[in-house]
């Protein structure tokens, strides 16, 4: 009784807390589907909250027992209002905590962020000006046209010496710097044009503020396009190869692009960036097989290309990106960033799946025979993007890859499974940092693709625990994380403002680029940066531009979120 007096004591003194939402009660400051599960995580103190809008108490519940977690020494409770389901803009109140920040609880709920973090892309488009129009107060004009990038003497051939000047514009950054690289375009891609697959009758509907958004392709497609035709000019049509990257020597300032003069390159060949291109090829060639009205000879040319990378794979099967011994053979040295994988049989396992997907030529068949691990997706560990095609697909393949795709099956549903176990009792109850091992550099996409782990579970098999695992993440992503941020920029009352990246930090605008997803949470703190608030592994995050480790944004880091959030928009009806 003396707590429920208490309670009511609070609500009627006039909610003061309500006028200044604390950070203590973590949630997704975007909102929640009616039917969907709906959480937040807030101290031990306290054993009751409410769902308040405006003065009004429409909601109460009791706090679940205290719950600690395991690397942080750090005890929360949950608040679980799922039964409370009428749209609207609500706050949470704790009594003894306060008040969250506001919420909406509608349909649609996601639709927001999905478009913005595909446009991401668009502002991220490299050789092209963004105009008013679209770009609003982001708007700049053309930098890096890469109409005269140089050969680098590490990639020069017989019929291409150092020197040579080939022309290679279009893309996308890549993250927080101004390059272009085949290996981390390659998941990239792969993962956007997998949603397309997966969810093809909502992506053709969906719409986005883009240029292109008046023909007959799907939006999601045209942007997809801009970094795929840059692709396309990486490969080296003598012999097949493709470059690892496009790249200055060293990085840009923090200026603009068309600030940016500096001499382009693209280095070496390697058997990576090689085998995520016929990947990637492959995918596309099926993906826009379709659109051949629209886009003529398109899907012939990906598929011609993608065979032609696997063959000069198969000549040079461990040419291995090494920076450092690139440096001591040629000038001049190169400094950015060097996806250099050491290890390929996850690409030749990706290349393949896609291969035989798209040609049913058995030599494919033979070299994607899987391992017994599912991994997740990154850029140097893309196995799993090839079992997720063949999966989707297993109807349409021979009767001959049957057995090793059911196999597949099974193998995606117990890493789902493992997932799922034990996450609706975590401290944070989200699939996301249910051990300290997740919290990387870029953790956000280890939540992102964990979600999309769990969203192709539930395509196999549709339980609802894989579909509210999966929206956990990105509750998790959007403010339920014990930073308090909602890593979006542009979203959330307790946003991401200060991102490593170049055009946000010198364009002279106060809020980023919206639709970014921040690298997340990262006790590595490899960027020595001295704003961090602490090396626990969740709360290991400085919204800081000099912090890359933790506040960098990327491409195939967007990629997933952008796959995570359409598919919930995709399958809200489903809860």
């Amino acid at each position: 009784m003396r707590i429920q007096f208490l309670f009511l004591l609070f609500l009627v003194s006039g909610t003061l807390a309500a006028q200044t939402p604390t950070e203590s009660i973590q949630l997704n400051q975007i909102g929640f589907y009616p039917n969907a599960p709906k959480h937040a995580i807030v101290p031990e103190t306290g054993r009751t909250f409410a769902v308040i809008a405006g003065r009004d108490t429409v909601f109460r519940g009791t706090l679940s027992e205290v719950r600690t977690n395991p690397y942080a020494s750090r005890q929360t409770r949950v608040a679980d209002f799922t039964a409370f389901q009428k749209p609207g803009t609500y706050q949470l109140v704790i009594p003894e905590v306060g008040t969250s920040y506001p919420f909406k609880i509608q349909g649609n709920i996601h639709r927001s962020v999905a478009q913005a973090s595909i446009k991401m892309f668009y502002y991220n488009r490299v050789s092209a000006p963004l105009t008013k129009a679209y770009a609003g107060k982001w708007a700049r004009p053309v930098g890096h046209p890469d109409t005269k990038v140089v050969v680098h003497p590490s990639a020069a051939s017989k019929e291409r010496p150092a020197g040579t000047v080939l022309s290679s514009p279009g893309g996308w950054y890549d993250a927080g710097d101004y390059n272009k690289y085949i290996v981390n375009s390659g998941i990239t891609v792969g993962t956007l044009l997998s949603l397309y697959e997966d969810h093809p009758a909502f992506v053709q509907k969906l719409s986005l503020d883009i240029p292109e958004k008046t023909n007959a392709i799907p939006d999601l497609l045209d942007e997809v396009l801009v970094n795929l035709r840059w692709m396309l000019t990486m490969q080296d049509p003598n012999d097949g190869g493709v470059y690892h990257k496009l790249t200055n020597a060293k990085f840009d300032g923090m200026i603009m692009p068309q600030n940016a003069h500096t001499v382009r390159y693209v280095v070496q060949k390697s058997t990576a960036a090689t085998l995520d291109f016929a990947a990637v090829m492959a995918q596309a060639a099926r993906v826009f097989k379709p659109f051949s009205k629209a886009l003529p000879g398109l899907s012939d040319s990906c598929r011609v290309m993608a065979v032609q990378a696997w063959n000069w794979a198969k000549e040079n099967p461990k040419v291995l990106y090494d920076q450092d011994a690139i440096n001591k053979s040629f000038d001049p040295d190169i400094s950015t960033g060097t996806y250099g994988d050491r290890d390929v049989s996850d690409e030749w396992i990706w290349a393949a799946a896609e291969l035989y997907a798209l040609t049913k030529d058995k030599q494919y068949r033979l070299a994607w025979l899987p391992d017994p691990k599912a991994p997740l997706p990154s850029w140097n560990q893309v196995r799993t993007l090839g079992y997720y095609t063949l999966t989707r697909l297993q109807k349409q393949l021979p009767e001959a890859a049957q057995g090793e795709v059911s196999g597949l099956r099974a193998l995606l549903l117990k890493e789902a499974d493992a997932l799922v176990a034990d996450y609706a009792a975590s401290a944070n109850a989200t699939v996301m940092g249910q051990t300290a091992k997740d919290f990387i550099w870029g953790s956000s996409s280890v939540a992102a693709n964990q979600g999309i782990a769990l969203l192709h579970a539930y395509r196999l098999s549709p339980r609802k625990e894989y579909l509210a695992g999966a929206l956990s993440n990105l509750n998790y992503l959007l403010g339920q994380n014990a930073t308090g941020y909602c890593f979006l920029t542009g979203f959330g009352s307790k946003r991401v403002m200060h991102p490593h990246h170049r055009l946000s930090e010198a364009d002279g605008v106060v809020d980023p680029i919206p639709g970014m997803i921040s690298g997340g949470a990262n006790p590595g703190q490899q960027d020595k940066c001295t704003t961090y608030p602490s090396k626990i592994p969740d709360v290991s995050f400085t919204d800081d531009v000099c912090s890359y480790a933790s506040n960098e944004i990327a491409i195939n880091w967007n990629a997933p979120l952008v796959y995570l959030a359409v598919a919930m928009e995709a399958l809200q009806g489903k809860f």
